[in-house]
């Protein structure tokens, strides 16, 4: 049955929609006809020409992770100088120019880099501090490494050694290096300065709890962070087990340890060696996926060792261990 024309119920009628709001007033500054917002364009006006908030401005667009950044005049000529991958060079204006900075323009040429000037202001506001001398160094992120593929590459340069002949087939055995909760950036890269000078095939980072390699680690390595490879893993763990199918050894550094470092009987092995934070040591999941805990005999006065000291010590008897196994099967 059609419905007979006419008003429609409820207030308003046909018109109802007429009757509906149109929202809040808008603010006195944002009604372009009104005294107040002539006020506000001119204060934007004033902002915008004043020199420390446009210094401000422009530093904003380069302000990103200070770990991403190496200050200082020494540490900045000795990142060039080993080589760590860089993109830009922030050089301050009106500097009083020694024989560092001219070497570090040099370096920095040579590398290809943006030098770019900025001002006091500016550096401040880049280097999230004023204690940068006037130069800033971006470092490029680094590129993190497949553990799978460390691991293939390692097992085929140790069948290669191993078809040659010789004594040094068993110090080419691959060996890596896993941290468990290091988050200082400076023991991580010290423990790689130490891992690439004993020949390990790579270093293993978990994701979580665990320090980057940034700014601070590619200097204290010197460099070797550019030639040893470095994987991350999303649960150190299941990265052990993994790698313990394929016919690996982990031996984790503890205090409480069963055995003596380079005495455990899986030195010549395919080996993970698993090193803890200083304070906490290793954690129960990841000490439980080792085959053997070794200790570092030290004085009873001393509670723990560093991470980095634990690293080289545990390398050296390593390749000790190696080296005496190599020697012993060349004699007979």
């Amino acid at each position: 049955m059609a419905q007979k024309k006419g008003p429609t119920k409820g207030s308003g009628g046909k018109h109802r929609l007429k009757l509906r709001g149109k929202g809040p007033t808008p603010k006195a500054e944002d009604r372009v006809y009104h005294k107040a917002y002539k006020a506000k364009q001119e204060n934007l006006k004033r902002q915008a020409a004043d020199p420390r908030l446009a210094a401000r401005r422009r530093a904003e667009r380069f302000t990103g992770d200070t770990t991403d950044l190496v200050l200082g005049r020494n540490a900045v000529l000795e990142a060039l100088r080993v080589g760590v991958p860089s993109s830009q060079l922030y050089i301050g204006t009106r500097i009083e120019h020694d024989d560092r900075t001219r070497e570090i323009i040099r370096l920095a040429g040579q590398a290809g880099l943006n030098i770019l000037e900025a001002d006091r202001l500016e550096l401040n506001h880049i280097a999230h501090s004023s204690n940068h001398q006037g130069v800033a160094l971006k470092v490029q992120p680094y590129e993190y490494s497949s553990l799978a593929k460390l691991a293939e590459k390692a097992e085929k340069h140790a069948a290669a050694v191993t078809s040659v002949g010789g004594s040094t087939a068993v110090s080419a055995r691959p060996l890596f290096i896993a941290l468990d909760g290091v988050t200082d950036p400076q023991n991580l890269g010290a423990v790689i300065r130490s891992a690439a000078a004993f020949g390990a095939s790579g270093v293993i980072l978990p994701e979580r709890r665990s320090a980057s390699v940034t700014a601070a680690a590619w200097k204290v390595s010197a460099g070797a962070a550019a030639h040893l490879p470095v994987a991350r893993v999303v649960n150190l763990t299941k990265a052990i087990e993994g790698l313990r199918e394929r016919g690996y050894y982990a031996v984790g550094l503890d205090g409480g340890g069963n055995a003596m470092v380079g005495e455990t009987g899986f030195e010549t092995d395919p080996l993970i060696v698993v090193l803890g934070s200083e304070g906490k040591g290793l954690s129960r999941l990841v000490r439980e996926a080792c085959d053997a805990i070794a200790g570092i005999p030290i004085s009873s006065s001393v509670e723990s060792l560093n991470a980095s000291v634990a690293a080289g010590i545990s390398l050296y008897a390593v390749a000790t261990a190696r080296r005496k196994t190599g020697e012993a099967q060349a004699a007979a």
